[in-house]
């Protein structure tokens, strides 16, 4: 099982970012680790601390 340690996105940074499909603000999902836009049902992954906000890299939720 893989350890890996919890992160906690920088309030400013989530305020600026925006899902890139609906333009709407995202949820952060520490235990998943990704960015979840509720408009578009997508969950952006998080890799080494840096959000990945691309559509085709999305997980559909």
């Amino acid at each position: 099982m893989e350890n890996r340690k919890k992160r906690v996105i920088d309030p400013e940074l989530l305020d600026i970012l925006v899902c890139p499909m609906t333009r709407t603000a995202l949820v952060h999902d520490a235990d998943a680790d990704e960015l979840i836009s509720e408009a578009a049902g997508l969950a952006y992954p998080i890799r080494d601390g840096i959000p990945v906000m691309l559509v085709e890299e999305a997980r559909k939720l």
